[in-house]
């Protein structure tokens, strides 16, 4: 097991002792119980981090530990966005934790016209903090030091937008009366920007697939079932990671 990982805001520049207090020292300190001796990570989630040994845990909410040199981890390449349209319930959280933990590192929540759930005002605002606060913690459940960015919510001419941007852009879709291809097969980019749309429970409709094949996406399938909106993406995301290197 690797060295569990806290976030700070700021790292220091250089070795030295280093107070982790707040929520994230009272999470050391209360939930963990970590001791003298053991060994920490912590990052910005931004690519920063830092190794470290604990030095003494002080009352209930604060950690001294002892910090190495900070490392710089570059991004990954290519680069996997998915585009989530939004599913109901808590399922949206649930795409988000499980795509962090596979690898993606940007995550478009996307209001397609199908969307039973749409993000409106206030409650927009605390799906999307919800999301971004999910993203966070499944960083740092699954040891990453980049987390992946989670933009604001986009439009489909947004989305339209940020397909033909794209190295490869596709769009899952299965539908007997329409034409994809399979997705394990796709000429992969060894760099650049990979995306890959996922539609919600009812599918991504024609007006869309039309909109989204004028910025250059096809679409692809996964294979012969059909997944949840809240798993398409991960398992996408799985295939793409493993083909082009990225879980060598």
């Amino acid at each position: 097991m690797t060295a569990p990982v806290f976030v700070v805001e700021e790292l220091p520049a250089g070795r030295g002792a280093f107070v982790l207090d707040g929520p994230e020292g009272r999470h050391a300190v209360s939930v963990k119980r970590l001791r003298p001796g053991e060994a920490v990570v912590l990052t910005d989630g931004a690519g920063r981090w830092a190794p470290g040994e604990v030095v003494a845990a002080e009352g209930k909410d604060r950690l001294v530990v002892s910090l190495t040199d900070v490392v710089e981890e570059p991004a990954e390449s290519p680069r996997i966005t998915v585009v989530q349209a939004l599913p109901k319930g808590d399922r949206g959280e649930l795409a988000v934790e499980t795509m962090t933990e596979t690898g993606v590192d940007a995550i478009v929540p996307w209001a397609a016209s199908r969307c039973i759930t749409q993000w409106k005002g206030e409650r927009g605002l605390k799906a999307l903090a919800k999301w971004r606060a999910t993203a966070r913690e499944a960083g740092k459940q699954s040891r990453r030091v980049r987390f992946p960015e989670v933009a604001d919510a986009a439009t489909t001419h947004q989305v339209a937008a940020l397909l033909a941007r794209a190295d490869f852009a596709a769009v899952l879709h299965e539908d007997r009366d329409y034409g994809s291809e399979p997705l394990a097969t796709a000429q992969l980019p060894g760099e650049g920007e990979i995306v890959l749309v996922v539609g919600p429970e009812g599918g991504v409709s024609p007006e869309e697939l039309a909109l989204f094949a004028e910025a250059g996406a096809k679409a692809y399938r996964l294979g012969r079932t059909v997944l949840r909106t809240s798993t398409a993406g991960t398992a996408a995301a799985a295939l793409i990671l493993s083909r082009t290197g990225r879980w060598s």
